[in-house]
């Protein structure tokens, strides 16, 4: 035989109960807040409430003057660490004093080892009250029905050491609760959507309670950002440009970093600063017609220059002779006049090749790490505690102007003895002589046996060695990654640079050619995310 219904529930059958619950971190707790949203709750049509505490459970009753029944809880950390469901008597009187029309209790196995089921006994008996037991479980919804529940709610399935594996709601375990059960059943727990609600009741829920996706605006905007995310994962890219002194190097990067329709041109260096601004521009506009083709959607844009820009306005800060008259340029400007409605982003290049590394990288791992780039220039990006760091202008970890020989050769950036005209390509073919043509012939020459290219790279290695004892006196970083031509298929100069730098681990960058670009994309992705 059926068990006698209780006046307050027969007020929920086959419609919506509320939970009006924020944990201690969340912006709505306290005083108040949760009568608001109960209030909310009852303009939208809801039948009921459930709520955690006698303070919120007074607050609601005040404020809707006791026109919706209220399920009571008290959430209590208890000795094991965890959350408890009402564990003690004294939770009971108190929710009932406030003016709770049902408690509810943890009927959990652990609940029950804490003694839920007493509890149980007590508000039906004792406080001659409605008691609600929240389970996970047929066999604890069972033991929970005979200690005298007026009535189970499903609410711990999937959050307890027996149902962790259970992700999703489940309509087939309603149906199994409401035919074994004699007393209601009313469904909660990760019930998400109206669809899954009214999956609820079709499985035989004399009711539905929903908590989270209605009362929650963190955990329902974490929900919204995690599907845009997905869907940007899978449909979205970056436009990525990487300009440099000698070449401007492009590509589609994806969320993986991948890099596709990959190209390089010249740049106009000759022909002065408002042509670099024009092709820049051009090869934005190219790259994000190549992406609709593709049936890409283009999320931001990002550039890799020379120079040190400010990443508020885009504007170069300061600039070095690798781009002449660069100092000034409005980047983020003229790319975002070529499209309009995309994010413009602009990052020092050795800073761009850092966040590249962090993302798709030899630096996934790696919180404390300084990575160089070694080529026409030398730059470097370094992270500290999982932070870019830029300086006060924006021009932090400018290993190639850290001084190296006092009065020596002069640097693009006008000053004299810094480490760039020391350790960079046009250094090592002064070091290895005129007759190989290029840093590239060197290299190959050193990894045919070549003792001269070996001397060559050797000494380069004893210049850059003494930058970079600097710096890692100053970062202690974990790992120093080198990227560049200079560093590519350049075992003799790793090899080098690892026994010069105090045990720190030695890394070559896993990007390869387009790295700047792949890092242009990250730098984009960073900024918008």
């Amino acid at each position: 035989m059926k068990p006698r219904i209780p006046t307050h529930l027969k007020q929920v059958r086959g419609r919506l109960i509320v939970s009006c619950q924020a944990w201690e971190d969340d912006a709505f707790h306290g005083p108040g807040l949760m009568a608001k949203f109960a209030r909310a709750a009852f303009e939208g049509g809801a039948c009921g409430i459930r709520a955690n505490s006698p303070e919120d459970v007074r607050d609601i009753r005040a404020t809707l003057d006791g026109k919706l029944p209220v399920i009571a809880i008290q959430k209590r950390h208890w000795t094991d660490g965890r959350i408890l469901i009402t564990p003690e008597i004294e939770d009971c009187r108190a929710l009932a004093a406030a003016g709770a029309d049902m408690v509810a209790i943890d009927c959990s196995v652990r609940g029950q080892r804490y003694g839920g089921l007493d509890r149980i006994r007590y508000v039906e008996n004792e406080l001659k009250a409605v008691a609600g037991a929240d389970i996970a479980t047929v066999e604890e919804a069972l033991a929970a029905q005979e200690a005298g529940a007026s009535f189970i709610l499903s609410t711990l399935r999937g959050f307890t050491d027996e149902t962790a594996h259970v992700t999703r709601f489940e309509p087939a375990f309603i149906e199994e609760l409401v035919r074994v059960l004699r007393v209601p059943v009313i469904a909660e727990g990760r019930i998400s959507t109206p669809e899954e609600a009214q999956a609820a009741l079709a499985a035989g829920a004399y009711s539905v309670v929903v908590g989270s996706a209605i009362t929650r605006p963190k955990d329902i905007t974490v929900r919204f950002v995690k599907a845009l995310r997905n869907w940007s994962e899978r449909n979205g890219c970056y436009l990525g440009v990487d300009l440099g002194g000698t070449n401007i190097k492009s590509g589609i990067v994806m969320a993986d970093g991948t890099v596709r329709n990959a190209d390089s041109v010249p740049t106009p260096v000759a022909a002065g600063r408002d042509a670099i601004l024009h092709l820049l521009a051009s090869t934005v506009v190219g790259l994000r017609e190549t992406a609709a083709q593709q049936h890409l959607s283009p999320l931001a844009v990002g550039i890799s220059t020379a120079g040190w820009p400010d990443p508020g306005t885009g504007e170069i800060s300061y600039g070095t002779g690798n781009l002449p008259d660069w100092t000034g340029a409005p980047v983020a400007a003229a790319v975002r006049a070529a499209v309009r409605d995309l994010p413009v982003f602009v990052e020092n290049d050795a800073n761009a090749l850092a966040v590249g590394e962090r993302h798709f990288g030899s630096a996934k791992d790696c919180d404390n790490f300084l990575c160089v780039t070694l080529g026409t220039g030398i730059g470097a990006g370094c992270f500290v505690n999982g932070a870019l760091v830029r300086g006060a202008h924006f021009q932090a970890a400018a290993l190639g102007h850290i001084e190296v020989e006092p009065g020596g050769l002069e640097c693009t950036c006008g000053r004299r003895g810094c480490l760039e005209p020391y350790a960079n390509a046009s250094a090592l073919l002064r070091y290895s002589g005129p007759a190989y043509g290029s840093a590239r012939r060197v290299l190959g020459a050193a990894r045919a046996g070549d003792e001269i290219a070996q001397k060559a790279i050797a000494r380069l290695a004893e210049y850059l060695a003494r930058g970079l004892r600097i710096a890692v006196r100053l970062l202690d970083p974990k790992r120093i990654i080198l990227a560049g031509g200079l560093a590519q298929d350049n075992p003799f100069l790793v090899d080098a640079i690892a026994k010069a730098v105090d045990g720190v681990p030695v890394a070559v960058s896993t990007l390869g050619y387009h790295g700047g670009v792949a890092g242009a994309g990250a730098v984009a992705r960073s900024g918008i995310s």
